[in-house]
């Protein structure tokens, strides 16, 4: 029996690699803090931090628009709803931060 593959499946290993290089620069943030480094770096380091998890938030969210929706709408029933619903509830949260 095999495993439902996600969207971002055949990405995994470059959105892990992402994710680990975003946790070393959060880990150096705080190490920034701790340092008393002047405000302004901070801020940069944390701006560099927002943009690497939106463009992670992006990709993820069109390998789910390309594969998790498009299956749903094929087999066009409940499914199909509640897929483009979800997919729209993350539009708006990732638009509100």
């Amino acid at each position: 029996m095999s495993e439902h593959q996600h969207g971002y499946s055949p990405h995994k290993d470059a959105h892990l690699r992402r994710l680990k290089r975003v946790e070393g620069q959060v880990r150096g943030i705080a190490r920034m803090v701790e340092e008393d480094k002047y405000c302004i770096d901070v801020l940069t380091q944390v701006s560099a931090v927002t943009g690497a998890l939106q463009n992670l938030a992006l990709a993820l969210l069109e390998e789910h628009m390309g594969s998790c929706v498009v299956d749903a709408a094929k087999a066009g029933d409940e499914e199909a709803k509640e897929k483009v619903a979800e997919a729209s509830a993350a539009i708006a949260r990732l638009v509100r931060s």
